[in-house]
């Protein structure tokens, strides 16, 4: 479906990618208005702009005033994309100001609004841009903290601008969702992603299939219903998603720290990771080689169970105060809250309702998604399919589709489990 963008230009250097972003949006198929503000033409000229997306370009309200486009432009969109998105640009936006042609559409714009900041380091940690940028997300708009990297000059930090790519995928996800108030908006998401790997030694591990890309579809479209969202990655491979801290780990006792130490204080935490249930007892220093003598039998012991960690802490605090001397309980329980959602993910060959629910029941989570693998489903695949079992006996089936879709299912019904604010 073609839907109506105005893509807003902030007056920084990187205002060149967003030639990129403008080329994907019209690609796909959309109508892209470009609305830069008047300094923004310093860096990439009107003539640009206006070959790029087909359609006319000014920056002030006086330009074709019969048809009011200070108003007309925001009444009309079905998203606004301001990339770069400045510390100035956004200051004013929290302000409500309204000195040029894309502060006022920003102003009439009652259709999802998407920024992607891009300012040196000290800018973007400042207090005062971090204020406008709490107040911009109070009020629905999605903004994604900006990439890590080489900035102007030799400097070097967090302010980069998101890859285009990144931020595409967000715009889409946003554009998916239609108008609907980003209803996670305020809310700390933890989300992990991909297959943990235990070492035999240098050279050979234990593994699965996981590619990360159902757990990478949930980051996604939560940072598109305006979550704060962490994954914890193990063995990602793919781009990491606009607007998400990654944190990468490779096997499951990383993983099982890695998910502690971001779930303090979390509202949800997603475990869609494929994690080992074992891991080799001992790591041989070296290459096993063969020698022509009969192998030495590898053995195994049982790494943590995360989930069912998180799970068995909250009961407990939901219960009683904390008092249990086991100390790593203790980790776990002091790393989730008694308001915290819990999800699991299942992937299995056996998907039969009553294996589900015993699972649920030892997990302890709200929610278990459980997933068919094989025959083309599942692992390294774009569309997926699932049943989700909730702890309070609901069922709710997903069918075969893309995985953002299954992701999008999951978060509607792990709002109706959140506490109201």
């Amino acid at each position: 479906m073609t839907a109506r963008v105005v893509l807003g230009v902030g007056a920084g250097i990187a205002a060149y990618k967003a030639c990129e972003l403008l080329r994907l949006l019209t690609e796909s198929g959309h109508q892209v208005r470009v609305v830069p503000t008047p300094d923004a033409l310093r860096f990439v000229g009107e003539v640009t702009w206006a070959a790029l997306s087909g359609q006319p370009v000014t920056t002030d309200a006086w330009t074709g005033v019969a048809e009011v486009p200070h108003v007309r432009l925001g009444q009309s969109a079905d998203l606004v994309v301001v990339a770069p998105a400045t510390a100035d640009l956004m200051a004013r936006a929290a302000a409500g100001m309204a000195g040029d042609l894309l502060t006022a559409t920003l102003l009439t714009a009652r259709c999802p609004v998407l920024y992607a900041p891009a300012m040196h380091t000290e800018m973007w940690e400042h207090p005062a841009t971090q204020a406008n940028v709490a107040l911009l997300r109070r009020r629905g708009a999605v903004v994604l903290p900006p990439a890590t990297g080489r900035l102007t000059g030799r400097d070097s930090g967090a302010g980069r601008l998101p890859e285009p790519a990144a931020i595409f995928a967000a715009a889409l996800s946003l554009l998916d969702r239609g108008p609907a108030a980003p209803d996670l908006a305020g809310r700390r998401v933890v989300v992990s992603a991909g297959g943990t790997r235990e070492e035999i030694d240098p050279v050979r591990f234990i593994g699965n299939w996981s590619t990360g890309t159902q757990g990478y579809a949930l980051a996604r479209t939560a940072v598109a219903r305006g979550a704060e969202v962490t994954v914890v990655a193990a063995n990602v491979a793919l781009p990491d998603p606009a607007g998400v801290k990654v944190t990468r780990v490779v096997s499951a006792r990383e993983m099982r720290d890695a998910v502690l130490a971001a779930a303090g204080g979390a509202d949800v935490v997603v475990m869609a990771a494929a994690v080992a249930d074992y891991r080799p007892a001992s790591r041989s220093p070296g290459k096993i080689k063969k020698d022509g003598r009969p192998p030495e039998p590898i053995a195994l012991t049982e790494n943590p169970d995360i989930l069912a960690g998180l799970g068995s802490a909250r009961n407990a605090q939901d219960r009683t105060p904390l008092q249990d001397p086991d100390a790593e309980r203790g980790r776990l329980a002091s790393s989730s809250s008694p308001r915290q959602v819990l999800v699991g993910f299942a992937a299995e060959t056996d998907t039969s309702p009553a294996g589900a629910r015993a699972k649920l029941a030892r997990k302890g989570c709200d929610l278990l998604v459980v997933n068919p693998v094989g025959a083309g489903l599942g692992f390294g695949t774009p569309d997926n399919e699932a049943v989700v079992y909730g702890s309070d006996g609901t069922v709710t089936p997903i069918p075969r589709g893309p995985k953002e879709a299954l992701a999008d299912v999951v978060w509607d019904l792990v709002v109706t489990r959140l506490p109201q604010r």
